[in-house]
């Protein structure tokens, strides 16, 4: 049925053809989704979720655990776009941002330190915040885990690039690139270039049986729940039962991973600031981490205060969480950490370093993620981060 053509022809314009000024460069033949996949935004079937794996650089089981920008990976992304697939339905882009601008406000309402840093940043700098990557964890059982949030983000173009693997912590973890014509488009935050995605999951079946036992209890209540797994992120609501201070405490003895988890649910984790697209000074991440110490925000010092990766390229670091009061079931409040902000500096990769600074796009520097940095990065929810006063 084409929509377009039967609203024209009562003098009506769908509502589906409403585009966000960035989506004027969108082809009409990408902005098209099946029906099927128009009534599924929000479930986590798995219609074709490229398996969440990765099938570049892979070792004999076809997992990565490094997840750097290899020169075959790169060799393709440079020889052409990257490819988004053909579908049948006409969608708005308006809507998909309207939902990360959701995301965004909840995640703000319960994080005033992250609120206070981003309206900092923005003054200082005098242009335009640009968002790197969205962050969320989720617990691998009773289909709360990746797939939960993921089918969202890829019924709306968005292309399985990597996987991590964190055996320390029990982790797993993919991330996912937005369509290629949406990485440099104008404006900012939400508005701006869509930031990649990075889900990880705890591995419950690693845990002890104890933790195990206590995690089912409210995923195995809540499992059809995870087809809402986005709504319950734009919401910031759980979709499992108000937890016990009990099993709260059991968890976070185990996995602080874990327990995060169990009182924020599908919450944003964390949103990370593009470093390399501000305009001032601070688009060094050096001077930008110096700036936020000496206006008293807490940085994450696991590991340093900046994590590198192995090729230098790919610079992290990242404020440590808010703390919010929970009402657990018994009755009782109590503080738990909330969210944080990130901020990566993405330098260029070395075969484009002869390019213009107004040539350089986003695909010109290094892409995807790293373990070492990114297991520094969990460490921003971790207890013994939270005591630590500020410097």
């Amino acid at each position: 049925m084409d929509i377009g053509r039967i609203c024209k022809a009562r003098g009506r314009t769908p509502f589906a053809l409403l585009r966000h000024p960035c989506e004027q460069r969108l082809p009409r033949s990408f902005i098209k989704l099946s029906s099927s996949s128009s009534a599924s935004l929000f479930s986590c079937k798995n219609k074709n979720i490229a398996a969440l794996t990765f099938n570049s650089n892979s070792d004999s089981r076809g997992r990565r655990h490094l997840c750097g920008v290899s020169n075959s990976w790169r060799s393709r992304m440079d020889v052409a776009p990257l490819q988004t697939a053909q579908v049948d339905f006409p969608i708005s882009e308006t809507f998909f941002r309207n939902a990360l601008a959701s995301m965004e406000k909840t995640y703000l309402s319960k994080n005033l330190t992250v609120s206070s840093v981003l309206d900092f940043v923005r003054t200082y700098d005098g242009g335009q915040v640009c968002y790197d990557h969205f962050a969320f964890r989720t617990f691998n059982v009773d289909n709360c885990g990746i797939s939960a949030l993921a089918q969202f983000f890829l019924d709306f173009g968005y292309i399985t690039r990597g996987e991590l693997s964190f055996p320390g912590k029990h982790l797993r973890a993919l991330w996912f690139s937005p369509p290629q014509h949406l990485l440099d488009c104008n404006g900012e935050g939400v508005n701006g270039p869509l930031p990649r995605i990075f889900i990880s999951e705890l591995l419950v079946d690693k845990l002890s049986p104890e933790s195990q036992a206590i995690i089912k209890k409210y995923t195995s209540i809540s499992s059809g729940g995870s087809k809402y797994a986005a709504l319950a992120s734009v919401l910031g609501s759980l979709t499992w039962p108000t937890p016990l201070l009990s099993d709260y405490h059991r968890l976070a003895r185990e996995s602080e991973y874990a327990a995060w988890t169990l009182v924020n649910g599908y919450a944003l984790n964390h949103l990370t600031i593009s470093v390399h697209r501000l305009k001032s000074d601070v688009q060094k991440i050096g001077k930008l981490n110096e700036l936020i110490q000496s206006n008293k925000f807490k940085l994450n010092t696991e590991g340093g205060i900046l994590k590198v990766s192995p090729d230098g390229r790919l610079l992290q670091s990242s404020t440590v969480a808010d703390s919010m009061v929970f009402h657990f079931a018994e009755g009782i409040s109590e503080s738990v950490p909330a969210s944080y902000i990130e901020f990566a500096e993405r330098l260029v990769l070395p075969e484009y370093e002869n390019l213009s600074v107004d040539k350089i796009l986003e695909l010109h520097r290094r892409d995807g993620f790293e373990v070492g940095n990114a297991d520094k990065i969990f460490e921003s929810t971790s207890a013994e981060q939270l005591r630590r006063k500020v410097a």
